[in-house]
């Protein structure tokens, strides 16, 4: 063979081996999982999925009368005091269903200068939403399940599994409260959520069943009602409500739009799409429990039968948030919003160990939102991150400062309640002055990945920017 030749063979596989070691080191593959599993590891080191799967998904069908009923219901301004608001104005069609304000709660009212006490969150994927309970589901008969306050005071003494990326099947055994709508779980029902803010005094303010009633009698589509459920309805002002609200129920459920499972990462998930190079770093700093740990409360595998990931556990958790200075109810400085334990739930305010858990909403779509956390305290994803990543190893940073100087740490729940609060589960186990779980890079490579989370995804190029 010539020389010439061969020195080119040479330089060819020098060049080659040059080119994977650039790969290796250039990847966000751990250098373990390189040793372990070469194959699935080059292809995530090129954003590819190594095991895709196929999702289930609802097949878009055409609205039922029940559900168009439903849609009218859903933009009808004619409800609100002020003549202004509808479902649609707080979840609004083209913000996944959630609010385009940056303000931490409504302006409702007569004259729209009411502010509400919480965060509006998204109505996108609520169907799938559990019920309100307390543990894990029950075996057996539904009819047996036992109470919930026998459930909440076996909590106060049951040993708790700290939830991590890793051990999510062995935390959801914990006997913590789970599942609900509205920030506190007070509601198991779309029918119950719908109504919540169409009478509350500082949302849309519609007064009582009776005065929605006679809006409704009074609407241009009152007739509908009538070829739904006989002419009757008309007569019973709390059965024409209860049939207005569950038909905007159906319409949540039928409208693909309220739960497409359209982004980016699902179409990675089902190897139609690739992760960019911060996206992919980003995606195993979340599911790192010595990094994010998000993945811990915000679940993103899909289930065993192709359901595509919520990107949550429907847990509550109590974190210690900072108080919003800008909620007006907040003004006064006796008043506490304690998630589960009040003041707008009341069934279980007896249950003090609860006190300070808000639901873990799902993350998708949260690129998107200008307002996170049930006070609304944050605005853009950096905030959210820096606040897990230094609560505990530099509180100053996060919360205000007395007269003294000294940090006012959980200064939004009762210093009674400050047990109740998450320091178990990464991040939140570290302490003063130890080094963060995330640098700045890796804030920015998680925000990358959280972006992918955004519906409305389509393929425009086979290769990803970096």
């Amino acid at each position: 063979m010539p020389k010439r030749l061969i020195s080119g063979l040479a330089l060819i596989a020098a060049l080659g081996i040059f080119a994977v070691g650039a790969v290796v080191v250039s990847s966000p593959v751990p250098a373990g999982t390189w040793l372990s599993n070469p194959v699935a590891s080059f292809k995530i080191a090129e954003g590819a999925n190594p095991s895709p799967v196929k999702l289930i998904r609802a097949v878009p069908q055409p609205l039922s009368a029940m559900a168009q009923l439903g849609k009218l219901v859903f933009y009808d301004t004619s409800f609100s005091s002020s003549g202004k608001l509808a479902c649609a104005s707080c979840h609004e069609p083209n913000h996944f269903y959630g609010p385009s304000s940056d303000l931490p709660a409504v302006m409702g009212g007569p004259d729209l200068n009411r502010q509400g006490v919480r965060a509006v969150p998204t109505l996108t994927y609520l169907e799938l939403q559990p019920n309100f309970s307390i543990g894990p589901d029950p075996a057996g008969d539904n009819d047996t399940t036992t109470p919930l306050p026998q459930l909440a005071a076996q909590a106060g003494t049951a040993v708790r599994v700290t939830k991590t990326a890793q051990s999510t099947a062995q935390s959801a055994a914990n006997i913590v409260p789970q599942g609900g709508m509205f920030w506190d779980g007070r509601a198991d029902t779309l029918q119950i959520q719908a109504l919540g803010p169409l009478l509350n005094p500082l949302e849309v303010d519609g007064g009582s069943a009776q005065r929605v009633a006679a809006k409704l009698r009074a609407a241009p589509y009152a007739s509908r009602f009538v070829e739904l459920f006989g002419p009757s309805v008309l007569d019973d002002p709390k059965m024409l409500l209860s049939e207005a609200l569950f038909a905007v129920a159906r319409y949540q459920v039928e409208e693909t739009s309220f739960h497409p499972f359209s982004s980016k990462y699902d179409a990675w998930l089902e190897g139609k799409a690739r992760l960019s190079r911060a996206e992919m770093r980003g995606y195993i700093l979340y599911n790192d429990p010595a990094k994010g740990d998000c993945a811990a409360c915000h679940l993103d595998q899909p289930s065993s039968d192709g359901q595509p990931p919520l990107f949550t556990d429907h847990q509550f958790e109590a974190l210690g948030l900072p108080r919003n200075p800008h909620l007006v109810a907040n003004r006064d400085p006796a008043y506490y919003d304690e998630g589960i334990c009040g003041p707008y739930r009341k069934d279980l305010a007896t249950q003090t160990q609860f006190c300070g858990m808000f639901l873990t909403p799902t993350l998708r779509n949260t690129a998107t939102r200008k307002v996170f956390f049930h006070n609304g305290v944050y605005h853009n994803l950096q905030q959210v991150l820096d606040f897990y990543n230094f609560r505990d190893t530099d509180p100053g940073k996060i919360y205000p400062h007395a007269a003294d100087g000294r940090v006012e740490k959980f200064d939004d729940l009762p210093k009674k309640y400050w047990a109740n609060v998450d320091s178990s589960d990464p991040p939140l186990d570290r302490h003063l002055g130890e080094k963060p779980a995330l640098t700045d890079q890796d804030e920015k490579d998680i925000i990358a990945f959280l972006g992918t989370l955004t519906d409305g995804y389509e393929k425009t190029a086979a290769t990803p920017q970096p």
